[in-house]
């Protein structure tokens, strides 16, 4: 049974960083696809960045480029979501999923598993 467990997140203030990892367990994780998404309140889930299938490239969209990016380490089994310059607009609660299936999308619904969220919140 795959299992992905998050790790991270908290509290930061505007202008800091922080980082989420994302272990895999219960599947082999070097070729498949790695998303990461976040949810706000009252807002649908939003695609924020993807390892793509095979590992070797990242798709960051615009909307977070230049502040977010993406590794992996599949040794491990585990993603990254590095987040600099962090924007009270950047608080949601933020998902890892993995992409079993080589879609490299950028809904929720081109992923097959899911982390359980880890709360990210930046005060102004």
């Amino acid at each position: 049974q795959v299992q992905l467990v998050q790790s991270g997140g908290g509290l930061v203030q505007a202008g800091g960083s922080l980082r989420l990892s994302c272990a895999a367990s219960g599947t082999r994780v070097s070729l498949y696809a790695w998303g990461w998404f976040r949810q706000a309140p009252g807002k649908e889930r939003e695609f924020v960045g993807r390892s793509n299938w095979g590992g070797m490239s990242t798709y960051i969209p615009d909307s977070v480029k230049g502040r977010f990016t993406i590794s992996r380490d599949n040794a491990k089994k585990m993603v990254y979501l590095q987040m600099n310059s962090l924007k009270p607009e950047d608080t949601a609660v933020y998902y890892c999923a993995l992409d079993t299936r080589q879609r490299n999308g950028v809904t929720d619904r081109d992923y097959d598993d899911w982390g359980q969220g880890t709360q990210v919140t930046v005060s102004s």
